[in-house]
């Protein structure tokens, strides 16, 4: 399909500030074909979208994630986070069902499209069913088999990770990156990591893990072995092969510079690690040091949403007070982490976050027609600092409209909602029985 987008506002994120006020961009596929400044070239399109008053831009990059937990969302609030995980989450999960997952997918997929996300990472279990959900709503997924070392089932998760991979590697038309997800180094023991390893290199992909996200953490891991997690994770080899870092709170310089040699890529999840009292992950440090850096959620029951815009506006805020330093994070560097830096981290930085001739269709619409985003001094600062899920009006992923002024295309919002309501109710029977 041929869309053409013409005289709209064009935010690229090919380099820093770089903004073409009345523009173009022709889709041809699933790629982008060109973009410029002024008239549109002519020629047959299909579709052809009058971008008078909105901007468009690269589709948000949520580089961390657990889709299915959207059912648990407000479940369990305002707890630390191991009292959360063993008294609250675990015991929950286990009453999940395959059926359960899929709609708590396409839950996620709904307001992750609705708040401008185009590509997200999943960690967490009946992944198939997931994967079906990403290849009948449109969106972009990097998805990982929840995987824990310690119990019965450590073996078993080798074994459908393995299937995972041979199943739904580059499915969706593409759509679906598949690696595989030790849930954290302690959940998963050394000589476990080691496997997990080993089939990483086997199927040829990455891995995607839980470090260092808070103190208890960083005390087990040096009170078991002497190091620091990411220390433990560069002698067990798991840097060996691609890796995505979620949290990476509690780590030193010389734990950035671990990561810096083995080009790990950080997923920074600040809502998150707010609301747990996890901390504060050095992302300045990190930026500073030349890591890839990306924006992540987490999953709603400890976020509690998965809106991307509020998430790039509360890391520009946190870093800023943290470090009592205003220039910290500017509003352009807080928009590249959602974009061209999450894409990096993923490693797909030559497919996605950027509007260029040759990349993947993904990008959103925003309509500037509103209070908050008037007036326009300056259209980055409006995004980070004023911007609204609500402002996020067409989707277009892989050359395909997802949303259009504000409609979903591809899921029945009303059958979804329905479907959650009762899987809640009947979750919180089981709970009380």
């Amino acid at each position: 399909m041929r869309i053409l987008l013409k005289n709209i506002t064009i935010l690229p994120m090919t380099s820093p500030k770089e903004i073409i006020e009345k523009g173009y961009v022709v889709i041809n596929g699933s790629l982008i074909q060109s973009v410029g400044e002024g008239e549109p070239p002519a020629g047959d399109y299909e579709k052809v979208i009058d971008g008078t008053n909105y901007l468009v831009m690269p589709g948000l990059i949520n580089t961390h994630t657990h889709a299915g937990m959207s059912l648990l969302r407000s479940y369990a609030d305002d707890l630390p986070l191991m009292e959360w995980l063993e008294t609250k989450i675990w015991p929950m999960e286990d009453r999940l069902t395959g059926d359960d997952m899929y709609w708590g997918a396409l839950l996620a997929i709904i307001e992750m499209i609705k708040s401008g996300t185009t590509t997200f990472t999943d960690m967490y279990f009946y992944m198939d069913r997931v994967a079906q959900a990403v290849e009948e709503t449109g969106i972009r997924a990097v998805l990982s088999r929840g995987m824990v070392g310690v119990g019965s089932e450590n073996q078993l998760a080798i074994d459908q990770s393995r299937q995972f991979v041979r199943d739904w590697q580059g499915g969706a038309q593409g759509r679906i990156t598949v690696i595989l997800g030790p849930h954290a180094p302690y959940t998963c023991p050394p000589d476990y990591l080691k496997q997990v390893v080993a089939l990483a290199k086997e199927t040829g992909t990455g891995i995607n893990i839980h470090v260092a996200e808070t103190l208890d953490e960083i005390n087990t891991i040096d009170r078991d072995y002497g190091m620091s997690p990411v220390a433990l994770l560069e002698k067990t080899g798991v840097f060996e092969v691609p890796v995505i870092a979620a949290h990476c709170v509690h780590v030193s310089d010389e734990d950035i510079a671990i990561m810096k040699k083995y080009g790990v890529g950080v997923a920074h999840n600040p809502e998150s690690n707010m609301k747990l009292a996890s901390g504060i992950a050095p992302v300045p440090r990190m930026l500073e040091a030349g890591l890839a850096v990306g924006l992540g959620t987490d999953g709603t029951s400890s976020n509690n949403n998965l809106d991307m815009i509020q998430e790039t506006r509360t890391c520009a805020l946190l870093h800023k007070v943290n470090s009592m330093d205003p220039t910290v994070l500017p509003a352009e560097q807080a928009l590249s982490l959602a974009t061209t830096g999450g894409a990096q981290v993923l490693r797909l930085e030559k497919e996605i976050g950027r509007l260029a001739p040759g990349y993947k269709a993904d990008m959103i619409l925003i309509n500037l027609d509103q209070p908050h985003m008037t007036p326009r001094y300056d259209l980055m600062a409006n995004l980070v600092y004023a911007g609204q899920a609500s402002d996020v009006d067409t989707v277009i992923i892989d050359g395909n409209i997802v949303m259009e002024n504000r409609q979903l295309q591809t899921i029945d919002e009303e059958k979804v909602l329905r479907q959650c309501r009762d899987i809640a109710q009947r979750l919180v029977q089981s709970d009380k029985a």
